[in-house]
């Protein structure tokens, strides 16, 4: 802050240096000024301007140092008090900068939240035509376009699931329930889901659960293991994708291993990043990158460690670490 002053008001203090140079400038050529008493009236003003700059230090940055130090979260209630006219300036424009911003914001929270709730709506709304669409294709007797029918509806299922989610996602504290969960019949029901999908591309399941029980969230717990199910089968070709279930070191993991394309090395580190695809497939528009995103949102509320290993051109394995019970910061309910 000193030399930001010091900056400040480096043209009045050149203008002072001056003026003393001028004074003894003059003594020194005007033989009848006596000498001493000028130097001794330039040594006093300078002593008293150094006073003078050290006052209006004090007084002047006051207001600036507590400016500096405010936090601009649009409180203008704890904005420093102004003690000068132009420090009330600043500050006046600052008030009303603020403010408008806040009123701004406000109208903009609001209308995403209009936006958010009339989406939801909409969601919810197509859910109702969609179901009526499964049971049509159910009653379908040509297997091979019902086959067709299903992947589609499949995909249009999947695609209002993942928006579904991904609008409660920032009020998913809000939605938890912690309880003792079973993972083969919530395996099983996410395996259902995806069947008429495998049966099209000749994917089976091996299922290896010897650990059964976690402690999660169902609903979401589900939504992890169906985006990485999802993801397992997207990739994959005639093969089998395992899913196992052990306990190590006091917790349960679960493991989703496919044979598909795999990774690349350099990609592994940003597979979870907001709208991140690939460098190795860029060119496949299929991806929107908010899958394994959503993912791993979902399973840091959850307390659940999301690690991946993958070979490119040989497949991918992802693990899920299921928490203990005193892991959990607060238990919503058990």
């Amino acid at each position: 802050m000193k030399a930001k002053f010091l900056k400040e008001r480096l043209s009045w203090i050149l203008l002072i240096v001056a003026v003393q140079g001028l004074i003894l400038l003059i003594a020194w050529l005007d033989h009848s000024i006596p000498i001493t008493p000028v130097l001794y009236a330039v040594f006093l003003t300078t002593i008293l301007s150094l006073a003078f700059l050290c006052f209006r230090y004090i007084k002047e940055t006051k207001f600036y140092q507590e400016l500096d130090n405010w936090t601009a979260d649009l409180d203008t209630d704890t904005l420093p008090t102004p003690t000068s006219p132009f420090e009330r300036i600043v500050a006046d424009t600052l008030i009303q900068q603020t403010t408008s911003l806040r009123n701004e914001t406000y109208e903009n929270t609001a209308l995403l939240e209009y936006e958010k709730d009339d989406l939801l709506a909409w969601i919810h709304e197509v859910k109702t035509p969609l179901t009526a669409m499964k049971l049509i294709i159910d009653r379908t007797e040509d297997e091979e376009m019902k086959a067709q029918l299903m992947y589609e509806w499949l995909r249009i299922h999947l695609l209002l699931d993942t928006q579904l989610h991904q609008k409660r996602m920032p009020f998913m504290h809000n939605d938890l329930y912690i309880e003792q969960v079973s993972l083969k019949p919530l395996m099983i029901q996410e395996i259902k889901m995806l069947q008429s999908w495998c049966l099209q591309k000749g994917i089976g399941f091996d299922l290896e659960l010897e650990a059964d029980v976690v402690l999660t969230d169902a609903k979401w717990a589900a939504f992890i293991i169906r985006q990485l199910l999802t993801n397992a089968v997207k990739y994959s070709e005639q093969d089998e994708i395992r899913l196992k279930s052990f306990r190590d070191d006091s917790h349960t993991y679960v493991q989703i291993i496919d044979n598909g394309r795999g990774i690349d090395p350099k990609d592994l580190p940003r597979i979870f990043d907001k709208g991140f695809t690939s460098t190795t497939e860029h060119q496949d528009r299929s991806s929107s990158g908010m899958g394994l995103y959503l993912t791993k949102q979902a399973a840091l509320a959850l307390h659940i460690k999301i690690s991946v290993e993958s070979t490119l051109g040989e497949g991918t394995a992802f693990t899920l670490r299921f928490p203990k019970r005193n892991e959990f910061e607060s238990v919503i309910s058990v």
